[in-house]
């Protein structure tokens, strides 16, 4: 099995020149977290709706050694609900339900407790139905399947949490009771209405709803950390997460999506502008989610986002229209942070302003170095062997400065001491601990790279 931690390169990519292109920019921030003998990642960078960047990184099949391709097919988890909410949206233009219904005119089960509950409230998580879903109850059978109505009966016992419109709080049940009412609105199984409505009207011929589709083309095998170790993830019955989380996507597809919402291909100006736009709460508070799309900034720059989550994936996929730039990336390893790699990658097409690059440095408190002698310098100096055949080394200048030079990389990156053996990395969020034997001889060095860790035996 793989480890982890099998290369460093993450530590001293963004010691890139400037006059870098974006292509090896990009590759340069995703290369920081994913490599070619581990799960990988997809992304696609879209500029004005076309593509401008599309590559795969590491492998779709650890085991079967199958490389990641554009092409691969993912589990996208919660970025179904846009299309969950599109498609109620879609049947409220066909005049088959509005969205101020109280959502017991379609669900028996909420008749009582969902009588002040519009669909409008679980279009953006304003319902107080608890985040209750087989899916998240510890100990749960991932494989097991169950239909839309075991679904809902599952949670639909449950209290509220608060009254509709007062709070938003997150809730993958409301999304679930979104898909049921699609299926009793339209006459359709949920899986068909997405397939027929919108993957076949825009081609988006690599995505599936769930497990409908029998053979998919280039799928992908999740993975999770265990011990420093990938290991398979459980496969888990897409049928449990439904309308909240059950599509399976590539990148391509996902931005034929984009594209297809921002040109009213599906629905009308004023249902999409609807569905963009931030909460009002009860009290008139506003709140950054709309419906299947939440709202943040990058700089002055507006995002419109979801992300997504599933037992061995995780996916973002960001718009900023503002510069008319549109990132999606999908991982099959729960294990790092794909939010970050995209929005590293979204701010090398934004203007931070001076002001926001001033304040986060103030905010930042700044670290002391000290003065360590050369002679204690000197006992960190050698090589580290990460794994075998795979070594960094560590090396003193003749300013009595202490470096760290990763396997591959000509670029030194400059070590700063907080204490004797405790030093840190400008350039990056990384500190590395030399660790010494009960007879004091330096034996092996701790790297830390915002909470990812690695041991390095000396040579």
């Amino acid at each position: 099995m793989n480890n982890f931690f099998t290369t460093l390169t993450f530590l001293f990519i963004t010691y890139f020149s400037v006059s870098q292109s974006y292509e090896s920019k990009i590759d340069s921030i995703v290369a920081i977290s994913y490599n070619q003998n581990e799960p990988g990642i997809s992304i696609l960078v879209a500029k004005e709706g076309a593509s401008i960047y599309s590559k795969s990184f590491g492998k779709a099949n650890l085991e079967l050694n199958i490389p990641l391709q554009k092409s691969s097919v993912f589990q996208i988890g919660s970025i179904t609900k846009q299309f969950t909410a599109v498609s109620i949206l879609m049947l409220a233009e066909q005049g088959k339900l509005n969205i101020e219904d109280n959502i017991g005119k379609y669900i028996p089960e909420y008749v009582e407790i969902g009588k002040d509950i519009t669909i409008h409230n679980l279009l953006n998580h304003t319902s107080g139905i608890k985040n209750r879903t087989p899916v998240g109850d510890k100990g749960f059978i991932s494989k097991t399947n169950m239909s839309p109505t075991e679904l809902i009966a599952y949670f639909k016992d449950e209290p509220l949490e608060f009254k509709p419109g007062e709070r938003f709080k997150y809730s993958n049940a409301g999304y679930i009771i979104l898909g049921r009412i699609i299926e009793i609105v339209s006459g359709q199984p949920y899986s068909d209405f997405i397939e027929q409505h919108i993957f076949d009207k825009i081609g988006m011929k690599n995505s599936s709803c769930g497990d409908t589709k029998q053979g998919i083309p280039n799928p992908t095998k999740g993975y999770i950390i265990e011990q420093n170790d990938f290991v398979k993830s459980d496969d888990i019955n897409l049928s449990l997460a439904y309308s909240a989380g059950a599509i399976l996507s590539t990148t391509e597809d996902l931005l034929k999506w984009q594209n297809a919402l921002l040109s009213n291909t599906l629905l009308k100006a004023s249902s999409i502008k609807q569905a963009m736009t931030p909460t009002s709460l009860n009290s008139g508070k506003r709140v950054p989610y709309g419906y299947g799309f939440r709202f943040s900034k990058l700089g002055n720059s507006p995002v419109i986002a979801h992300t997504g989550s599933t037992k061995g994936f995780t996916s973002i996929a960001l718009f900023l229209p503002k510069e008319k730039l549109y990132i999606t990336a999908l991982t099959n390893c729960n294990c790092k942070n794909v939010n970050n790699v995209a929005k590293q990658v979204a701010e090398l097409f934004v203007s931070i302003p001076d002001d926001k690059i001033t304040e986060a440095k103030h905010n930042q408190p700044e670290r002391k170095s000290i003065n360590v002698p050369s002679e204690i310098l000197s006992d960190y100096t050698g090589t580290y062997e990460v794994k075998p055949n795979v070594n960094l080394t560590i090396g003193l200048d003749n300013t009595n400065q202490l470096y760290l030079l990763a396997p591959g990389q000509t670029k030194k990156v400059e070590l700063f001491a907080e204490t004797q053996n405790h030093f840190f990395v400008k350039i990056v969020d990384a500190e590395i601990t030399f660790n010494k034997n009960e007879a004091n001889n330096v034996i092996s060095l701790t790297m830390n790279q915002s909470g990812r860790k690695i041991i390095a035996k000396k040579n």
